[in-house]
């Protein structure tokens, strides 16, 4: 659990008394049922040389990765964020749902970004969650230089998890990585062109171990220390650009337990493709005899190895008892994937494990989606990035989509009209050319929607949900179609948030719109994301009582057409951090202070 961390910005009386109310707010102070934890993230600009070229990086409090953001299903975060790079930032949450309250989710459909020097303070609920999940930032392509760390959400202790208390944790985060940083990336893409293969893979923001002469001397590179006969939980998030990587750990099994927060049939692989966004649980037990350190390898798939060499990343694992040092050739992965037939077989093979708890009592198995009747399709189709109006530009149902200069909640409750549009095709429509638009998903509440990704163009892909996570009943090669229904899993399919399509195929999942807000639909390759292939679903409850919906937190950003409503920052000052959800308990704050200063 994470230890509150409270800091106090100025000695002025009414700068004190905000300060004291954020101290109230962040300790944990017993107001609701629910308690808190809080952070600071200092996001900044560091040196590092994770591939051996001095570059820029973006690190949290100094930290490359960030730092581990650690909770309990329920536990309000509080996360103040201070923005020191020198362009607009945002953070975003993968797989943290939001639950009522998009107003924190950390992307532009939704949030005013922080001006550089300012703060700004996310606070939301991990309500019913639990799971492994990362934070990253969602604005100019940032994420290539990093930014991004992991999030733990723990079970509750009167919640079992469906396997032995493991001895230990270790996070993994993985990603392809280039030696220039994400403006010149940047760059890159507004020309017109292809990024083109990667410089490397970081684990953990290190290089490869120099595990034959083909790495340069004086990388540094992350070792592991464990001890024998123990088992540890092994979380891995592939933060990357583009680039599907394959993990494996040298002679050891790796048993799939979780995925973006879902329990799931615990099966033993010997490597897992992990895609750009995904996140893993594995049990790895410690069980060889330690003649020498194993190698930990996330390496590039899907694409053609042999050229793509050098898209590797290598960590060692160091038994406490190690007899020496690692050698020899890497491992190699033993999953075929150079055909059709057998390329979905690992993704297949995750299901859900239905008996298991997840965040309640009541087991994963106990929603029987199978039997629900689905109000509407949606057919969400990419192609290879094509030119619009003289730009570089990726699509989903040929719609290249625009950002809204007002984020759209704040443009309903201000009424600003032509922010955005509710005609988003339900499907692809040839008849016409690619453009550039600002066309949402006018989604309808309490719906059970399909969602198909088809794929055509020619990478892997990896599409992400926010707000939900959908039921994967399905993914094959070529296109889909209604018949392709007669072979899904209705019933262990695995729940998540981010799924892979294979080029050329289709995945579709089922989702229950349960959670009203402005949600997120993207790819999570960077570039393409970055060339505009997302969109968002609006779901309004046309009843809307402030039982299904926050109200807008009181520390709002303005922007766009509503920017005169934004008033300066004082960096020296609190910034009070009361959300509007928050808003109910300002009076038992104030009969508080009255009572600690009367004493």
């Amino acid at each position: 659990m994470a230890t509150v961390s409270l800091r106090f910005f100025s000695s002025s009386p009414s700068s004190a008394l905000a300060s004291l109310l954020c101290f109230l707010l962040l300790s944990g102070v017993s107001f609701a049922a629910d308690p808190f934890v809080s952070y600071d993230f200092k996001v900044s600009y560091i040196t590092a040389s994770p591939l051996g070229v001095p570059q820029q990086v973006i690190a949290v409090n100094g930290q490359f990765p960030g730092p581990l953001l650690n909770a309990t299903t329920n536990y309000n975060v509080v996360v103040r964020v201070f923005n020191n790079l020198d362009e607009s930032l945002l953070l975003t949450w993968s797989g943290i749902q939001m639950r009522r309250n998009s107003w924190q989710d950390g992307v532009l459909g939704t949030n005013c970004p922080i001006p550089p020097r300012w703060n700004f303070t996310y606070q939301f609920q991990v309500k019913d969650q639990i799971g492994s999940f990362f934070y990253s930032p969602s604005l100019n392509f940032q994420r290539a230089s990093g930014g991004f760390g992991p999030v733990v959400v723990n079970n509750r202790n009167i919640i079992p998890i469906p396997f032995p208390q493991p001895d230990g944790e270790i996070i993994f985060m993985i990603g392809d990585w280039y030696t220039q940083d994400h403006k010149a990336l940047r760059k890159i893409l507004d020309s017109g062109k292809e990024l083109g293969m990667p410089d490397g893979v970081l684990i953990n923001g290190k290089g490869p171990y120099k595990y034959n002469s083909s790495v340069p001397d004086g990388i540094e590179y992350l070792t592991a220390h464990v001890d024998p006969g123990k088992t540890y939980r092994i979380r891995v998030h592939n933060v990357g650009i583009s680039t599907s990587l394959n993990f494996r750990i040298q002679n050891h099994n790796l048993l799939l337990v979780e995925t973006d927060g879902h329990y799931t049939s615990q099966t033993n692989f010997t490597d897992f493709d992990i895609h750009v966004g995904q996140s893993y649980s594995f049990l790895v037990t410690m069980d060889q005899n330690a003649t020498s350190d194993y190698y930990i390898v996330a390496s590039a798939r899907f694409v053609n190895e042999t050229v793509w060499q050098r898209v590797t990343g290598v960590a060692i694992l160091h038994y406490s008892n190690s007899n020496g040092p690692a050698s020899g050739p890497l491992p190699v992965p033993k999953t075929d994937v150079s055909a059709p037939w057998s390329a979905m077989t690992q993704p297949r093979a995750i299901r859900q494990n239905t008996s298991a708890s997840g965040a309640r009592p009541n087991p994963q198995g106990s929603f029987h989606y199978g039997q629900i009747n689905i109000t509407n399709t949606y057919i969400l189709r990419s192609l290879p990035p094509t030119m619009i109006n003289g730009s570089l530009r990726a699509t989903l149902n040929g719609i290249s989509f625009v950002h809204p200069i007002t984020p759209v909640r704040l443009a309903d409750r201000y009424k600003v009209k032509g922010a955005y549009k509710l005609d988003f095709p339900d499907r692809p429509i040839d008849s016409r050319p690619p453009r550039l638009d600002i066309s949402m998903i006018n989604a309808t509440y309490k719906g059970f929607i399909q969602v198909v990704f088809q794929n055509n163009d020619t990478k892997m892909q990896s599409f992400h949900v926010d707000g939900y996570t959908f039921f994967v009943v399905g993914m094959d090669f070529g296109v889909w179609s209604e018949d392709k229904k007669g072979s899904y899993n209705n019933y262990d399919a695995i729940s998540r948030s981010t799924i892979e399509v294979y080029p050329g195929g289709w995945t579709a999942g089922l989702i229950s719109l349960d959670n009203v807000g402005v949600w997120n639909i993207r790819v999570e390759n960077l570039d393409r994301w970055y060339l505009g292939e997302e969109t968002y679903m609006r779901i309004i409850n046309p009843e809307e009582n402030g039982q299904t919906e926050m109200d807008p937190p009181g520390n709002v950003l303005y922007c766009g057409a509503l920017r005169n409503m934004q008033k300066d920052q004082h960096h020296s000052a609190a910034t009070s951090i009361l959300n509007g959800h928050l808003k109910l308990m300002f009076s038992m704050l104030m009969a508080l202070l009255a009572l600690v200063f009367t004493f």
